[in-house]
């Protein structure tokens, strides 16, 4: 499986999962059971797949948010269950997609379905846990949404072996996010609005990323750095190569370009304004 084709395949999943947490449509279903602050909405609505867990468990999970940003979500279960939780956001990802048009032909939605399918099925999911958590949620009936559920499984699976990933190169999770930003691949204040690391536990990381040679003594992220950062994602690739083995790298490409419209409907309409070329703003690092 070559890895460029893996990297292919990988950014366009991202991109059609993204828009989720970017439309009104998900802030409209969250308000429906009385939260409207948009960060614990987007907690329980990723975790929602795990069921009602403490949400010590979800810091777990998402790695690269404070406890202090995970723990404001303490309550979302009451205001509905998690399947509640988990239904609106099919709900909202149906009606986003039907807003802005995105249109995929049964034919399309079916061989789309006949590549994707095979992935997840033979997906290993040991320590993968929020693509476990997806790919036991029974898929809506709705074709589309039902399509984009197992294009979320897909971009979980990656996002849980990128953590690996960093765990394994000695990137803790503030430390990652500082590294994230500084290469330009995420606003900083986006992050540091969501991911609510304070001033002292920002400037640690920075020190740590300092002595290490990935960033400068202003900050500024290294030619070291920034190799770093690219092998981080190489070995991402590298453990993602057996997710999309099933059906090869011509299967992957292909696949890629049948979501393609996706993601071209909502940048069409604006959503991604002001983060287009940023990967995943959930993504950890």
């Amino acid at each position: 499986m070559h890895l460029d084709a893996v990297r292919h395949v990988s950014n366009a999943v991202t991109d059609a999962h993204l828009f989720t947490y970017l439309v009104p449509e998900t802030a409209e279903e969250a308000a429906a059971f009385g939260v409207t602050d948009r960060g614990p909405a987007y907690l329980a609505f990723r975790s929602a797949a795990m069921g009602e867990v403490p949400w010590q468990v979800v810091a777990a999970a998402f790695y690269n948010f404070s406890p202090r940003a995970v723990r404001a979500m303490t309550g979302v279960w009451q205001a509905a269950p998690p399947a509640r939780w988990q239904a609106a956001r099919f709900r909202a990802a149906g009606r986003a997609m039907r807003r802005v048009g995105v249109d995929l032909t049964d034919a399309q939605l079916a061989e789309a379905r006949s590549l994707i399918d095979p992935v997840v099925a033979g997906a290993d999911h040991a320590g993968k846990v929020l693509a476990a958590a997806n790919a036991a949620v029974a898929l809506p009936p709705d074709p589309l949404v039902a399509l984009w559920q197992q294009i979320t499984v897909a971009r979980e699976w990656r996002g849980d072996a990128h953590l690996v990933v960093l765990a394994d190169n000695g990137l803790g999770p503030c430390d990652c996010l500082v590294l994230h930003t500084a290469t330009g691949r995420l606003p900083t204040a986006l992050a540091r609005a969501t991911r609510q690391w304070d001033d002292k536990e920002w400037s640690a990381a920075t020190a740590r990323l300092v002595a290490r040679g990935w960033l400068g003594p202003d900050a500024e992220v290294t030619d070291t750095g920034r190799a770093a950062r690219e092998r981080v994602e190489t070995e991402t690739d590298e453990h993602c190569a057996a997710l999309w083995a099933p059906i090869g790298a011509a299967g992957a490409r292909r696949f890629a370009s049948l979501i393609a419209p996706i993601t071209d409907a909502f940048t069409a309409a604006g959503t991604f304004r002001g983060l287009r070329g940023q990967p995943d703003p959930v993504d950890g690092g």
